[in-house]
């Protein structure tokens, strides 16, 4: 175990985060031609929560709400529901055309019909995060938090979420607080602030102790080299990323631990499932294996829920990007976006290939 964490804590994990709600039509069908659609509470910082959640281990979660909202009130609902506290202001909605929170809509695909997602984030209320409404002293210093996880997502929401993330890093460097990073660039939250995001984001990886992305979230979140060209196949997939993640490690040695998925598309059901992860000095690399999905998104918020509860957990190494494997997997069969483990004998049953009936 490298990564040694406080034990004087009330919390296990802690996430920054917007929530929102997600809108789906049933049945597996495209959004424009459906009538029926159910609705859920999501964030992709949640979704990672919720490995550790359902598990047993204490989540709290800081947000913020529009205030006498009746989605506000639903997302509440299924945040206790999950077994995760949740801190965060009520915002005035303002005029009709004030706050709120934003809507994911989404259908699953099925078979050769990929899946297709809108975000509709419009006067989004988690874009107001500010760290004033805080108290970090409390939160890091008093209560305690073994790790907390940060999302590039939340990092560029906004200038003051920007501010907000750093401000969390930062106490929790402060108090021993195991920081988790997410990189998850995305363009259209970059554009036209690339060089404050890009110092803003080294920084956060400076102090970050597990850092976690792909090839572009490397490459243009932190200006590291790409993997280099080379011959085409998994074999070549995966020395490539082994070759990038060694200069990540070099331009960025307070981190121990470096983890990035493993997908290929076979069909909307059928993927091939893998995983990579550097801790310390040694590789672990789960070969991509064949998985049956029923909704593919947040099965990598899945791996990522399930490798930060195996470090929790403090268990061997090896078995981190084991039991992130499955999480994932397990994550993609489920309709909400976030896994919902009963019990860690159902993901390492996954791991195993197990799928026999349990009685």
């Amino acid at each position: 175990m490298t990564l040694e964490l406080r034990k004087d804590c009330k919390y296990a994990l802690l996430v920054p985060t917007s929530m929102g709600v997600r809108i789906t039509p049933v049945n597996g069908q495209p959004v424009h031609s459906s009538n029926l659609f159910e609705m859920q509470a999501t964030s992709a910082e949640t979704n990672v929560a919720s490995i550790s959640s359902y598990l047993g281990l204490p989540v709290k979660v800081l947000t913020t709400f529009v205030k006498d909202s009746p989605i506000a009130q639903f997302i509440k609902s299924n945040l206790k529901s999950r077994h995760m506290d949740y801190e965060g202001p009520d915002v005035p909605q303002g005029d009709p055309w004030g706050y709120r929170h934003q809507f994911n809509i989404a259908d699953s695909g099925f078979g050769t019909r990929g899946p297709r997602v809108q975000n509709d984030r419009a006067g989004e209320v988690g874009r107001t995060l500010n760290v004033k409404d805080f108290d970090l002293e409390r939160i890091f210093g008093k209560e305690g938090v073994q790790i907390v996880h940060l999302s590039g997502l939340i990092g560029a929401l906004s200038p003051e979420t920007t501010t907000f993330c750093l401000e969390i890093a930062r106490a929790a460097k402060k108090y021993g607080t195991r920081i988790a990073f997410d990189l998850n660039y995305r363009a259209s939250f970059w554009k036209g602030r690339d060089q404050e995001l890009r110092e803003s984001f080294t920084e956060i990886a400076s102090v970050a102790d597990i850092l976690i992305g792909n090839e572009e979230d490397f490459q243009l979140c932190l200006g590291i080299e790409g993997p280099e060209a080379g011959g085409k196949g998994i074999d070549a997939e995966i020395e490539g990323f082994k070759g990038m993640i060694k200069r990540v490690k070099k331009a960025f040695p307070n981190a121990s631990v470096f983890a990035t998925t493993l997908r290929q598309v076979i069909s909307a059901n059928e993927h091939l499932w893998g995983a990579i992860m550097l801790e310390g000095n040694n590789w672990q690399v789960i070969e991509p294996r064949r998985i049956t999905v029923l909704d593919r998104i947040g099965g990598g918020d899945g791996f990522v829920g399930g490798l930060l509860y195996g470090i929790l957990k403090e268990w061997e190494p090896e078995k981190w990007p084991q039991f992130g494997w499955a999480t994932g997997a397990l994550a993609t069969t489920f309709l909400t976006d976030y896994a919902q483990p009963a019990d860690e004998d159902m993901v390492w049953s996954i791991w195993g290939g197990n799928a026999r009936v349990k009685r």
